[in-house]
């Protein structure tokens, strides 16, 4: 593996020599001169979208701490004392917040330490060309995002050139063994995580979520936050999200609804950017929850009005966390010019009296007077308010960032489309538009008085005799000089300790604020405590959001309601769900359930059983009125043609329909239609028996005297077509015998059914158990299940099956002679019917309407079917017989050999209309016969024994 390196150096020379030829002086870049150049990465523009690399400009944290870099660099460059004939000069580049671009901008600081081989290159002119050599950079300061500071580490390493960062916390740069050279005058999130912990059990909460941007900040903060909350236990990590780099708005409503899904946790650990932030807050608002959760906010919150402004409203309450900071560099030195001891920075205690907490003057009240009127505003914030565009060239985009600032247009050419207003150049920082100094400033002085202070004291060690940049240091290396910046140590710009450990991290420090609005509806950060190694703070001057007085909770579980049982959350010992005693539990005891009885279900509260209700079929359900009625209507109608056929017994309507069967199948139908009401019936011991007798009796009565009949119809038919002698057992006292016979067999089934199995009634449980106890039913009912329900029924489909057979057989025999196509239309419309019933009677075996719609379907198909064989059997007769009785005349009969002959012709005339005149068929069958001579008896065959 000693080639690697080698490769890597190959691999970037190959991208640098692309970076130099396509823009070998990097004109979005600022370049100063100077005897040492420091390297500054800042982003100055946000993250570029649909594949442009670089966005809108950022005016807090790219261009105020750009701006703070220059500021520190003519501070040192004109302080005799630290780098004394020594220049330092800058090469600042701009990251737009994207990790790979950075890495690019990045190839441009180890330009000058590889080496090109330009022998072969030659002008037009035949002249070897003259190369720029690109200044050396001894070192770097930034980045501000912990990704691209993770990403530029990585490649600084490989070329020893030391890195501090302003704003990088990601606890992953820590590391001391991959990022060797990396340092930072911020404390990693490690520190502030454990802050976060100390608040978070300060306020009394237990019960927390995370939400943490995409990438090495905001999931290693989070996962330092977790790690020590596990640690220090009593805290449980409700949910931890994470934001998507490519996010939209769904996401962020995403979010908040999933945060909502456990609303005990009111409390938000949050490590994420501005944007990420403002989306959150935003998605807060859209689902109208303003108020409902405490945020609290990391360094990159801080006391930044970017990410809540105009959202002020949802952001109240936060508390947010910012490494101690407090602009007061020149105050320190003006002190110390005019001998007086410098205030030491504000505690909690004393902190009240601080006249402004967010730029250069931080004035203590015991030196108010001290300074003449106008010096108040020094130090950064009077370098900067005095930026103009005349004065400020250096700065490539400071002209961009007054267009924004000052929302105006330099050029026509702008980019900035939101406006027609065309800048002066006569507006004012501070004056003509709202300045607040971005937070991480101070932090951008201190690293680049940390890179200086360190150059400082190398210089003394290697150039002791020489004033400026000796050899000696100027072939150092950067490995030097990183063992000098871990070393250093000086009053920073807050006149805290400016130090480094042995990872290169700083020592956590942090100011505690939160955001607060007054009753004058003006809002702004409050300084409520701070954090070195100990949580120091002041709870009665916090507000809350909606006007609570008290500390909100934020606990992981409420006390169980009544009915609910308590479930311990298995490694999170702050927790339990309170799950409901459901289905037919009931409260036991605090942490169990116990089921009830099969015959109870719990009372509404939940802490007893009590029994299930009892329900039967009534007779004023609808499940019940619609059969009843239909029954009725049967019943009347199979009275009026019974009392008709008994009226009219002698005609030869009624004796050529087979008066004997006749009046048994009116019998079977007349059953058919009184099971209904045996069916609905309240059940006892009398009414059970009924059901098991009747059930299948009707339909058996029926469908026995049917088959009976198109079996004689073959019969005739078949024998006539060999032979001139009449089939046997075709007389009316044969098929009376026949029919008894196939009744006995349904009747024989029930006695046996009633000596197997009693007839009783029971209260089935089970039928109408719903998932809600409070639906749940007893339903009183007949001891019959559905088997032995469909066996009743099953002797009658068998004769029911075949009488259909038989109807299909004689489809061919012409209704002159018999009633085989009236019976074979029955058959097949109730074998449709009853098709349709077993379906439906046996696909709602597991519903809870089992008993009404079963009842219903079997009542409804038993009316049905006895209505078809009522009204094609039945109804044309009763027609004839009342409304044309000149029809109703005897007809003369014909010899067995006879008919069956006529019948075959008239069969095949019907199918020949043109041959034969209509109605002829019918008068050449016809002659005279005395039907009551002994000869007729034994040789003819009378339309009665054909024409049911």
């Amino acid at each position: 593996m000693a080639c690697f390196p080698w490769r890597v150096f190959w691999i970037i020379q190959a991208l640098v020599d692309v970076t130099l030829s396509q823009e070998i002086y990097a004109p979005h870049s600022i370049r100063i001169e100077g005897d040492l150049t420091l390297g500054g990465l800042f982003p100055v523009h946000a993250r570029g979208v649909s594949g442009e690399p670089c966005g809108d400009i950022k005016k807090e944290n790219g261009i105020h701490r750009l701006e703070a870099m220059l500021y520190a660099l003519d501070q040192i460059n004109s302080d005799d004392e630290l780098l004394p004939n020594i220049t330092l000069g800058a090469r600042v580049l701009d990251t737009c917040s994207r990790d790979t671009y950075a890495l690019e901008q990045s190839l441009t600081f180890v330009q000058a330490l590889i080496q090109k081989d330009t022998s072969d290159v030659r002008c037009t002119n035949g002249e070897p060309p003259v190369f720029v050599k690109p200044e050396k950079v001894v070192g770097v300061i930034g980045a501000s995002a912990s990704s691209v500071s993770i990403m530029v580490a990585n490649i600084l390493r490989l070329f020893q050139i030391p890195q501090i960062s302003y704003a990088s916390t990601a606890p992953e740069l820590s590391d001391d063994r991959r990022y060797d050279f990396f340092s930072r005058v911020v404390p990693p999130d490690s520190f502030q995580a454990q802050a976060m912990v100390d608040i978070v059990k300060s306020m009394g909460w237990n019960y927390v979520s995370t939400v943490a941007s995409e990438g090495s900040y905001g999931e290693k903060g989070v996962e330092a936050f977790m790690q020590i909350s596990r640690e220090a236990g009593g805290i449980c990590i409700a949910q931890s999200l994470k934001i998507p780099h490519d996010h939209k708005q769904a996401d962020f409503d995403k979010i908040i609804r999933q945060l909502l899904e456990t609303r005990h946790a009111r409390a938000v650990i949050i490590f994420a950017y501005d944007e990420d932030i403002r989306g959150i807050l935003n998605a807060s608002k859209r689902a109208d929850q303003v108020g409902h959760f405490l945020w609290i906010g990391s360094d990159s919150w801080g006391a930044k009005n970017s990410p809540i402004q105009g959202l002020e409203d949802a952001a109240v309450g936060a508390v947010t966390i910012l490494p101690k900071r407090a602009t007061i560099y020149v105050y320190q030195r003006q002190f110390q010019k005019r001998g007086l001891k410098p205030p030491p920075f504000p505690t909690v205690t004393n902190m009240q009296p601080i006249l402004s907490t967010c730029g250069d003057g931080l004035i203590h009240p015991e030196h108010k007077n001290t300074f003449k009127k106008g010096q108040e505003k020094s130090g950064f914030d009077a370098y900067f308010t005095s930026r103009t565009l005349e004065n400020n060239r250096r700065n490539v985009w400071f002209a961009e960032f007054w267009e924004e600032n000052f929302n105006c247009k330099l050029m026509s050419s702008s980019k900035k489309e939101d406006t027609s207003r065309k800048c002066t150049g006569q507006e004012r920082i501070g004056t003509d538009s709202k300045y607040e100094q971005e937070g991480k400033v101070q932090f951008v002085i201190d690293a680049v008085y940390a890179m200086a202070h360190a150059l400082h004291n190398m210089q003394k060690d290697l150039c002791p005799d020489q004033s400026g940049v000796c050899q000696e240091m100027e072939h150092a290396g950067g490995k030097k000089l990183l063992k000098y910046i871990r070393s250093v140590s000086f009053n920073g710009s807050a006149g805290t300790s400016v130090t480094f450990n042995r990872n290169g991290d700083a020592p956590g420090r942090y100011d505690l604020f939160q955001y607060q609005m007054s009753i004058n509806s003006t809002s702004g950060y409050k300084v409520i405590g701070q954090w070195t190694e100990t949580l120091q703070l002041n709870i009665d001057d916090m507000q809350w959001p909606n006007g609570e007085m008290e500390i909100p909770s934020s606990v992981c579980s409420l006390p169980c309601k009544t009915g609910q049982r308590k479930k311990m959350v298995k490694g999170m010992p702050c927790c339990w769900h309170c799950e409901p005693c459901d289905g037919y539990q009931y409260q036991y005891d605090e942490t169990s359930c116990k089921l009830c009885a099969y015959n109870m279900r719990p009372n509404p509260n939940r802490t007893a059983c009590q029994p299930i209700p009892i329900v039967k079929l009534e007779w004023h359900s609808p499940w019940a009125i619609i059969p009843v009625f239909l029954a009725m209507l049967g019943i009347i109608a199979t009275i009026f043609v019974m009392a008709t056929f008994i009226r009219y017994n002698d005609t030869p309507i009624v004796r050529a329909s087979g008066r004997e069967l006749s009046y048994v199948l009116l019998t079977g139908i007349f059953l058919c239609y009184i099971i209904t009401f045996v069916m609905i019936a309240t059940p006892d011991v009398a009414v059970c028996s009924f059901r098991r007798i009747f059930l299948g009796l009707g339909m058996c009565i029926s469908y026995a005297a049917l088959l009976t009949k198109t079996n004689r119809i073959y019969r005739i038919f078949e024998e006539g077509k060999k032979s001139v002698t009449p089939p046997k057992l075709i007389s009316p006292t044969s098929q009376l015998a026949i029919t008894s016979s196939l009744i006995s067999v349904q009747l024989l089934g029930v006695l046996i059914w009633f000596g197997v199995d009693p007839p009783n009634t029971i209260i089935d449980y089970d039928e109408q158990k719903t998932i809600n106890p409070d639906k749940a039913r007893g339903v009183l009912k007949c001891d019959i299940t559905d088997l032995q329900i469909i066996c009743s029924l099953g002797y009658s489909i068998l004769l029911m099956v075949t009488c259909t057979v038989y109807a299909i057989k004689t489809r061919g025999v012409p209704e002159n002679f018999n009633e085989a196509k009236p019976i074979g239309f029955t058959m097949y419309t109730t074998c449709i019917v009853w098709l349709a019933f077993i379906p439906i009677f046996f696909g709602t075996a597991q519903s809870a309407e089992k008993l009404y719609i079963q009842t219903t379907t079997l009542t409804i198909s038993m009316n049905l079917s006895a209505s078809v064989a009522l009204g094609m059997l039945y109804m044309p007769k009763v027609y004839v017989i009342i409304f044309h009785p000149e029809l109703n005349v005897q007809k003369r009969k014909r010899s067995f050999k006879a008919v069956v002959t006529a019948a075959t012709m008239s069969s095949r005339l019907s199918h020949k209309p043109s041959d034969r005149p209509n109605g002829e068929a019918k008068t050449e069958l016809c002659e005279n016969v005395d039907p009551n001579s002994p000869a007729a008896k034994k040789k003819y065959v009378s339309y009665n024994d054909l024409v049911i």
